[in-house]
């Protein structure tokens, strides 16, 4: 007997056994096979599935699934295994259609009994009519028809509805249902969002949704929140001046569409202004007021108003996350990052204490020089004892960073900086250890090491570094270049003589290997590197270069009487590429509107010290970055690793540094230069582009980036001498963490990090999916559910995917499966037409310590300013991706020499990911890193040091396998300071 599913028992009946397994053999046998395996094979597994049932169940009655269970053992121990798969799948298909049935039963019964709770109080019978509408009319333009299954989303919509449920809630249960289908197919993002904005149309009209009175409602609310805002003292009172019906008629409600679940929901989350808890924005809405907020300089402010509404409305620049929280309020703190330098007394490091309070308070990112500190037992001579030095201090920094939460939307976050000769650098690699002194340890604060190149030569060379103390070498950390290299030997050579009190000589190469061990281990301190920083500056004439930022884009001088400020916002390259390539005329309307938009932040801006208004009206600089790149190149077809992604990427980087040098320079004929601008490179003729010869000049080594463009720049050179410049600095790329979630585009310049994963927030997780991968595979046939799990299966990786083809596997690599030293290319193709810096992660799987100590060395080669988190993949991963070296970079060996330039090296299982199992990379083009080439400089001093820096006196000292990673993590909150 055989229990039912039902509870029913009936006769065993051995003849369905027989019946389910042949089925299973004619969907996956050849028909050849069929009646060899029905009259062999298939009488063998039945006889001994019927026999096992005799012997087991002599007591007790087996159910179906105890029967099928025997089957699928039998089958396998047959040796049927495609068989077995395909019984597995036959089981799993019927249970899961008697789920769905088992569903709606349910539903059905309930469905006349469940109760809601309207808005107005009101207690009414849940309507499955009314939600199905719903999803149809917000599935309407979301995607193709076919794309969305609306049935799908109401039922498991049902799934959490309860009686006596809130309106509200089942919206949240819609939006949630929504969402789980993003996986599925990108097009549910848009149906997610769409329900969404729904969702804020209802609370910010606060009346019955009509189609046919919708767009008036929509501007009608516009007007409203701006005098809610004003009348509850959150909006500045000069917004009420603006001509309300000219710019609630400019408002484009049908751009709400743009956005994805995504962006709508940090907008809500995070952005819109509240009063009393509510809402008083549409997206629309919010767009306009940041623009009337930064209008306000304007003599036609309403003009300008629209203007910049249409550039950011369109999603073609975004302005920073600070200037998105306060534009158009009472408080408009609108700049993104604040670089202090502290001073070497009591006063002046209480005094940066309190300023990081006040900045951090006011979403500032902050970056604070702490290279001036005396030295741990260096001696105070007002009191007689020996200093502590200068981690207790950075331990009562990282604690006011813990204390402080910026606008009540995020925490505080800092930066600290230490100059690589201080005598406390040791201690200062080891604050983000999780062992050790708690005392001694700065969790809540990130730490940057600032290199001076003659370090990096050392390294090379495999020679002696020795560590001072500030308070005997005061005028250190204020040179670089040659001067610093001459002064540091002085320095030296007193420490000899017996001069300096404090000091002590260590090999560079241990000290370097300690750098990359913390830096691999705690993703910290970031790598940075002074001299760059400083003789590519504009400002060279105006002080020094101190430090970065909290973010490492910024490079802008610092004194203790001079705080820096940079305003920031980006360019999303998605917007201004199709596939016929980039639209350069609407690109350089975008970064003429954006300069403008910058250059008013200044004037409005709220400083909540001195220090940092002095610095930011006499200097006045910018960071115009970009986002979207990778979207771009998906657009164009490119992968990243393609080489004419090099050219691509060169020129639309030329494009954005001609047209937002030009724009600064129009703004100085209409409104004047800054205040320091005599003296400096811009008043000297001299650009961003143009400063690779003064760096390689001042180190004595040639870099390996192309100095030429594609475009003519005579017009902009006569503009800028005849007219000057507006802003000091004019350019930064920032990581846009967050403002790239609410544009829809990939943050920044970076390659995907996954090309599916799972995205956690406040209100709950789903599937983020790779809409141009989806689209393609659509196009190539491949897009199905096999596919979907097989991409789930590997980790958003289709490196393992082979039935994809080779174009596909290599265009959606994802960033570890990406050569870090080729990624390092594109960066400095990029740096070379900036005048501040980027935001560059760097991506490395596995534990090569010679890997790692190659990509910063080769970072510092190609004359790269800054570099920001190392992002680490565990060896336990690798063998889910490819990294591997098949570029031509000239590589270190063992004996110190070096491979030819233009070839190949040897496959090494270290770098390539060989020993882990990794698949071989795809073969491109060679490519050329910079040996430290002395031939290539024609100084006698450019030889030497090109000598010197060749050979390594023990190289394999470098290479040591690397400590478990505990490296940042990608959605770490402080990666959203800047942006």
């Amino acid at each position: 007997m055989v229990i039912k599913r039902t509870g029913e028992v009936v006769d065993f009946d051995g003849g369905r056994i027989r019946v389910a397994i042949s089925k299973a053999i004619r969907a996956t046998a050849p028909p050849d096979q069929w009646g060899t395996l029905e009259n062999g094979t298939l009488s063998a597994v039945v006889a001994a599935v019927v026999g096992e049932i005799d012997t087991r169940f002599t007591e007790l009655y087996p159910n179906v699934e105890n029967i099928q269970d025997i089957v699928e053992k039998h089958l396998v121990k047959n040796g049927m295994y495609e068989i077995a798969k395909a019984y597995i799948l036959y089981r799993a298909e019927r249970q899961q259609a008697r789920e769905q049935h088992k569903d709606q039963v349910a539903e059905q019964s309930l469905l006349g009994k469940l109760t809601v709770r309207a808005r107005d109080g009101r207690v009414v019978l849940f309507d499955i009519a009314k939600l199905t509408r719903t999803i149809r009319d917000a599935a309407q333009g979301a995607a193709p028809a076919a794309s969305i299954a609306v049935d799908e989303v109401a039922r498991e919509t049902i799934r959490n509805i309860y009686d006596g449920i809130a309106s509200t809630e089942i919206e949240k249960a819609l939006l949630l249902a929504s969402a789980s289908f993003i996986e599925r197919d990108p097009a549910y993002s848009r149906l997610a969002a769409r329900l969404f904005l729904r969702r804020i149309y209802k609370e910010v009209i606060g009346a019955p949704l009509a189609a046919d009175t919708l767009d008036a409602d929509y501007r009608s609310a516009f007007r409203d929140g701006i005098r809610r805002g004003v009348n509850a003292g959150t909006f500045d009172k000069r917004l009420l001046d603006y001509d309300f019906e000219r710019l609630s008629a400019a408002l484009r409600p049908e751009r709400d569409g743009q956005f994805l679940y995504m962006g709508v929901q940090t907008l809500y989350e995070r952005y819109f202004t509240r009063v009393d808890g509510a809402v008083i924005e549409t997206p629309q809405a919010f767009w306009m007021r940041v623009a009337m907020g930064i209008a306000l300089p304007e003599q036609d402010r309403e003009a300008q108003a629209i203007r910049f509404y249409e550039l950011i409305a369109s999603l073609r620049f975004v302005p920073s996350t600070p200037t998105l929280f306060h534009a158009g309020t009472n408080h408009p703190q609108l700049s993104s990052c604040y670089l202090t330098t502290v001073g070497d007394d009591l006063g002046s490091i209480f005094k940066a204490f309190s300023d990081n309070a006040q900045l951090s308070k006011w979403s500032g990112g902050l970056g604070n020089d702490w290279s001036n500190i005396r030295a741990t037992g260096a001696a105070i001579r007002s009191t007689g004892v020996e200093s502590q030095g200068v981690v207790p201090f950075l331990k009562i920094a990282s604690d006011v960073t813990l204390a402080i939460n910026r606008s009540g939307k995020r925490r505080g976050a800092t930066c600290a900086y230490l100059e690589t000769w201080h005598l406390d650098i040791e201690d200062f690699l080891d604050l983000r250890r999780n062992t050790g002194d708690e005392r001694r340890r700065t969790h809540d604060m990130n730490t940057a090491n600032w290199i001076p190149d003659l370090f990096m030569k050392r390294v090379l060379a495999g020679q002696e570094w020795t560590l001072f103390s500030p308070d005997e070498t005061p005028d250190l950390h204020a040179l670089y270049g040659r001067k610093f290299e001459q002064r540091y030997r002085h320095y030296e050579e007193q420490a000899r003589a017996g001069k300096l009190r404090r000091h002590r000589t260590l090999p560079a190469v241990k000290l370097w290997r300690k750098m990359l061990s913390m830096l691999f281990e705690t993703g910290h301190p970031w790598i940075t590197f002074k001299d760059p920083c400083n003789i590519r500056s504009p400002q060279d004439h105006a002080g020094v270069v101190n430090s970065s930022n909290l973010c490492t884009e910024i490079t802008l001088n610092t004194s203790e009487s001079e705080t820096a400020v940079c305003n920031l916002g980006s360019v999303n390259l998605e917007n201004h590429v199709s596939a016929d390539g980039v639209d350069e005329e609407l690109l350089a309307d975008t970064v003429t509107v954006a300069m403008r938009m910058l250059d008013n932040v200044i004037d409005i801006n709220f400083y909540p010290t001195e220090e940092a208004k002095h610095s930011n009206l006499r200097h006045r600089p910018v960071g115009l970055g970009l986002m979207g790149l990778q979207d771009a190149l998906f657009k164009l077809d490119l992968a990243y690793e393609d080489p004419d992604t090099m050219t691509v990427v060169d020129r639309m980087m030329e494009s954005i540094s001609y047209h937002a040098i030009l724009a600064s320079s129009r703004l100085a004929a209409e409104r004047g230069t800054y205040e320091s601008y005599p003296g400096s490179k811009w008043d000297r003729g001299v650009l961003p582009h143009d400063t690779l010869a003064l760096l390689e000049e001042e180190r004595g080594m040639a870099l390996a980036v192309e100095a030429g463009g594609a475009l003519d720049w005579t017009p902009v050179r006569e503009h800028v001498a005849r007219h000057g410049m507006r802003n000091s600095n004019t350019m930064a790329i920032a990581p846009t963490a967050t403002i790239s979630n609410i544009a829809g585009c990939f943050p920044s310049f970076e390659p995907p990090y996954k090309n599916i994963y799972v995205k956690s927030n406040i209100s709950g997780e789903f599937t983020v999916i790779n809409p141009y991968l989806v689209a393609d595979l659509r196009t190539a046939g491949h897009w199905n559910q096999k596919t979907a799990d097989e991409l789930k299966f590997h980790d958003g990786s289709l490196q393992q995917m082979h039935d994809l083809s080779p174009h596909l596997r290599r265009k959606y690599k994802v960033a570890f499966e990406i050569d870090p030293l080729w990624y390092l290319r594109l960066a400095a193709v990029r740096g070379k037409w900036l005048d501040q810096s980027q935001s560059l992660n760097i991506f490395m799987q596995g534990t090569s310590g010679r890997l790692l100590s190659d990509i910063y060395q080769l970072a510092w080669q190609l004359g790269l300013k800054t570099t920001y988190y190392l992002r680490t993949m565990a060896a336990s991963q690798v063998e889910k991706a490819t990294l591997g070296s098949a570029y031509g970079y000239t590589q270190r060996r063992g004996n110190g020499t070096a491979d030819s330039p233009g070839t190949a090296p040897a496959p090494d299982p270290a770098r390539n990911g060989a020993a882990n199992g990794a698949a071989p990379a795809v073969s491109a083009p060679a490519v050329t890193t910079p040996a430290v080439n002395a031939a290539a400089v024609s100084s006698p001093a450019a030889t030497a040091a090109g000598a010197a820096a060749t050979a390594v006196a023990d190289p394999e000292a470098l290479h040591d396998a690397l400590p478990t990673p505990q490296a940042c993590q990608l959605d770490d909150e402080s990666c959203e300071v800047c942006q």
